[in-house]
């Protein structure tokens, strides 16, 4: 599809879908898909992996080495997707492992980690036509970005939603593990101090709550295609 090489900042809530969205998005557009999550959670790794997460608490010595931390993504022919590398090793499956889901916002809530990685975001995507998904990406990120969609879905609906992904894993936390878990990183995600999430007054709100993964596509590719052409998004 030929569309003027815009930037699409995708925000919500966990377990909504943004990824997916995101990256059937790019696909579909011929545009850059950067997993802004996948950054959080490649520091995540790394602070478990180096001792300075435990107990669900993550060391201030992890403030001091960000510079020795390095991510970058790599197209994945057999996938036909991007992989996490987290320097030089790919890590795309380990940093979806649930100790690394147990504290991601906890990392994500640090001033200086945002500010690292948001810097890094910035210049991934400094030359435009890319898709980014996170919770704050139209806030902070790419303020000026032509498409802002904020997602959003039932409590219920995200849970078990969380719930099947888990189970596909080989875990079985039972539903009120998981509902406690999405609230508490809701709550870290919304009143964090540095760039909390939150929806942009231009943003679209998605609420897919009723919608299957094409019909949602389908929204989100009308509403760039208006964008591309400068025109008004009509808003689901």
């Amino acid at each position: 599809m030929n569309l003027k090489p815009i930037t699409i900042a995708i925000d919500g809530y966990s377990s909504t879908g943004k990824s997916t969205l995101a990256k059937d998005l790019a696909v579909a557009l011929g545009l850059n898909y950067i997993d802004s999550g996948a950054m959080y959670r490649a520091v995540a790794l790394f602070a478990l992996e180096n001792g300075l997460a435990r107990n669900g608490k993550v060391s201030s010595e992890l403030i001091k080495i960000l510079d020795s931390i390095d991510i970058s993504f790599h197209f994945n022919p057999l996938t036909k997707k991007s992989d996490t590398l987290l320097n030089g090793v790919n890590v795309e499956e380990k940093i979806r492992e649930k100790a690394v889901s147990d504290i991601v916002s906890e990392v994500a809530a640090i001033p200086e980690v945002r500010r690292h990685l948001v810097k890094l975001q910035k210049n991934l995507g400094k030359g435009g036509g890319v898709v980014m998904d996170g919770r704050d990406i139209g806030s902070v990120v790419f303020p000026n970005a032509e498409l802002k969609i904020f997602m959003t879905a039932d409590e219920d609906v995200r849970v078990n939603r969380r719930l099947a992904e888990l189970k596909s894993k080989g875990y079985s936390p039972s539903f009120d593990e998981v509902r406690e878990n999405l609230r508490h990183r809701d709550h870290l995600d919304s009143t964090r101090e540095d760039s909390p999430l939150t929806r942009t007054n231009d943003a679209i709100l998605l609420d897919n709550t009723n919608l299957n993964q094409e019909e949602q596509l389908q929204l989100a590719i009308n509403w760039a295609k208006k964008a591309a052409e400068d025109q008004p998004c009509v808003k689901y």
